[in-house]
C-alpha cells in the first residue's frame, strides 16, 4: 500500500557498512523489471491497440463519434494520446511509449500513496510487504489487459484509496493528498459510470469505519464530485454527437449484449475474487480490532465486483479491478496480521499460500488471448502496409494485426458489432422480430459506413469472419458488397476466416 522509502534508507547504511540489505524498494524495482521484460513477450491488447489508431485518427483532424465509431466516452481514449503524441515527436512506436507511460503511471500512483501514508501507523505495520504485493498486482497481474481502462483506472484509484484509510482510521490527511484524491477519484469514475460503484463503497465504509458522517462530505468527495460534472459538461460542449448518436445506439443495442448471470458467477474472476475475500474474512475474525486498511480496501473490490456484474459481459479485463483490489486486501490482512499465537502463524501459512496460488491462477486468467498469428503471417505475405477491411464482430481479429504490419484500418469502427449483437440476440430470443425490426435502422447505419468507407479508401486486403458467423453470405447477399467484393479473390480460408486480397495486387 505504500512505498517504504525509510527502509530504502536503512538498506543504504548497511551497504555502506560493509553489508548489502534487500529493502521493499529494491523488490518493487525488481517487479517493475519483470513486468517490463514481460511486455516483450505478451501480445499487445487488442482494445489499447484500436485506442492508438483512434488517437492517431484524432491528431489527423478526424472527428470522435463522427468519423470513428466508438462506444465510450472520450476519456477512454484521452489517456491514450499522449503516447500518440509523444511517439510521433521521438520516433518511435506508439505501442512502446503507451507501455513506458503506464509504468511511470504506476510508480506515479505507487509514490503518491506512499505520500499520503507516510505519517500513518499503517506504514509501520506491513507498508514494505504491501507495496511489493501491490507494485505485482499493478505491473504483473494485468498481463493481456495492461493498459485497459480499467487497469488505468485502478493504477489512478490508488492514491484516493490510501485517503479513504486514513478517514476510516481517523487520521489527518495533508492538503496535497486531498487535492490529489479528489482528482484520482473524479478520473476513475470517468472512465466509466460504472465505476461509482467501487469510489462510492470505499467511501461509505470509510464513513462507517470511522463513524462519523461527515467523512461522506470530505473535501476530495466535493472535489471529485465537482470534476465528473465539469468532465460531463465538456463531453456536452466538444462531442455532443456522444449523447445524439452514440448514446442511443449503446442503449438500444450494445446493452444487449450480456452474459448469463449463472455463466458470470462460474468465472474464474468470480472464484478468485471470492477465495480473496475469504482470506480476508478469515485473517480478521482472529484480530481484536478491525484492520481499517483491509475493510476499505475489500470495500472497493466489492464495488468494482457490482460494476463486473452490471456490465454483463464477463470478459476478463472488466473483472481485473475487483480481482486486484480483492488480492490486495489479502495480502495487506495477511502482512499486518502478525505472529503473536501459534494458531495465527499457521493461518498465516496457510492464506499465504493461497493469496499465491490465486495470485497464478488469476495471471493466468487475464493473460486469455486468441491466436491470430495464422492470419497476421497470410495477410502479411500479400504485401507491406496493407490496407485491411474486416467484415466481422470479433475486434481480435483486426487487432493489433494491423498495427503489427504498419498497415491502416479502412473502417471507422473497431469492429461490426452492431449487427452481429442484433442477430444473435434474435437468435437466442433475446428479442422479437419487432424489436429487431425496431432496431433496423441502426444495423442500416453501420452498413452504409462500411460501405462508405470501402469506396472511400478500397483496402488491399478483406477478411471476412465465417469462423462463428455468416458474414460471407451476409455480404454475398448485398447487391453492393458484393459488388465491390468482385475486384478481389480468395487468398487463405484459416479456420473460417477468408482472406481476400485486391485481384490486381501483384
Amino acid at each position: 500500500m505504500s512505498l517504504d522509502v525509510g527502509l530504502s534508507l536503512a538498506g543504504g547504511r548497511a551497504a555502506r557498512q560493509g553489508s548489502w540489505t534487500v529493502t521493499p524498494l529494491h523488490a518493487v524495482v525488481a517487479v517493475f523489471l519483470m513486468a517490463i521484460m514481460l511486455r516483450g513477450v505478451l501480445p499487445f491488447n487488442v482494445d489499447v491497440s484500436w485506442w492508438l489508431i483512434v488517437c492517431e485518427r484524432m491528431l489527423d483532424g478526424q472527428r470522435l463519434y463522427v468519423d470513428i465509431l466508438e462506444t465510450n466516452p472520450p476519456m477512454a481514449g484521452s489517456v491514450y494520446m499522449l503516447g500518440v503524441v509523444l511517439a510521433r515527436a521521438i520516433h518511435m512506436r506508439p505501442e512502446v511509449v503507451t507501455n513506458g507511460l503506464i509504468f511511470l503511471l504506476i510508480a506515479a500512483s505507487l509514490a503518491l500513496t506512499w505520500r499520503a501514508l507516510r505519517f500513518s501507523s499503517l506504514r509501520e505495520r506491513a507498508g514494505g510487504a504491501a507495496a511489493v504485493w501491490a507494485a505485482a498486482l499493478l505491473t504483473i497481474l494485468p498481463m493481456y489487459d495492461f493498459g485497459q481502462r480499467e487497469h488505468l483506472a485502478l493504477v489512478v484509484m490508488l492514491p484516493a484509496l490510501a485517503v479513504y484509510i486514513l478517514r476510516a482510521n481517523r487520521e489527518p490527511v495533508a492538503p496535497s493528498a486531498i487535492l490529489i484524491a479528489g482528482l484520482c477519484a473524479a478520473t476513475t469514475m470517468n472512465f466509466k459510470p460504472y465505476f461509482v460503484f467501487g469510489v462510492g463503497f470505499c467511501i461509505l465504509t470509510a464513513a462507517a469505519q470511522a463513524r462519523d458522517w461527515r467523512v461522506l462530505f470530505a473535501p476530495e468527495n466535493w472535489i471529485a464530485a465537482a470534476l465528473v460534472v465539469i468532465h460531463a459538461l465538456c463531453i456536452v460542449a466538444f462531442y455532443p454527437e456522444y449523447f445524439t448518436l452514440i448514446y442511443p445506439l449503446v442503449r438500444d443495442v450494445y446493452l444487449l449484449l450480456k452474459a448469463p448471470l449463472l455463466a458470470i458467477l462460474l468465472t474464474s474472476a468470480t472464484v478468485l475474487w471470492l477465495v480473496a475475500i475469504m482470506v480476508v474474512l478469515a485473517m480478521q475474525s482472529r484480530r481484536r480490532k478491525v484492520d481499517a486498511a483491509a475493510l476499505v480496501v475489500m470495500a472497493g473490490s466489492l464495488g468494482f465486483a457490482v460494476s463486473f456484474f452490471v456490465q454483463g459481459k464477463g470478459w476478463g479485463y472488466h473483472a481485473y479491478p475487483m480481482v486486484a483490489l480483492g488480492l490486495l486486501a489479502a495480502g495487506w490482512a495477511v502482512a499486518a496480521g502478525g505472529d503473536e499465537q501459534a494458531g495465527l502463524r499457521r493461518l498465516r501459512a496457510g492464506a499465504i499460500l493461497i493469496v499465491a496460488l490465486s495470485f497464478a491462477n488469476a495471471c493466468l486468467w487475464f493473460n486469455a488471448s486468441v491466436d491470430m498469428r495464422r492470419v497476421q503471417e497470410e495477410v502479411r505475405l500479400i504485401g507491406p502496409r496493407p490496407k485491411i477491411l474486416m467484415l466481422s464482430a470479433a475486434a481480435v481479429i483486426g487487432h493489433p494485426m494491423v498495427r503489427e504490419l504498419q498497415g491502416t484500418w479502412v473502417s471507422r469502427q473497431e469492429a461490426l458489432w452492431t449487427r452481429e449483437i442484433v442477430r444473435r440476440a434474435l437468435k437466442d430470443g433475446s428479442i422479437d422480430q419487432a424489436t429487431a425490426d425496431r432496431l433496423a435502422p441502426y444495423v442500416a447505419r453501420e452498413r452504409a459506413g462500411l460501405i462508405e468507407d470501402f469506396r472511400k479508401q478500397p483496402p488491399d486486403v478483406v477478411v471476412i469472419d465465417n469462423q462463428d458467423s455468416d458474414w460471407g453470405n451476409w455480404a454475398a447477399a448485398d447487391p453492393e458488397l458484393s459488388a465491390l467484393l468482385k475486384a478481389y479473390v480468395s487468398v487463405k480460408n484459416i479456420n473460417g476466416i477468408e482472406i481476400l486480397r485486391r485481384a490486381d495486387l501483384s
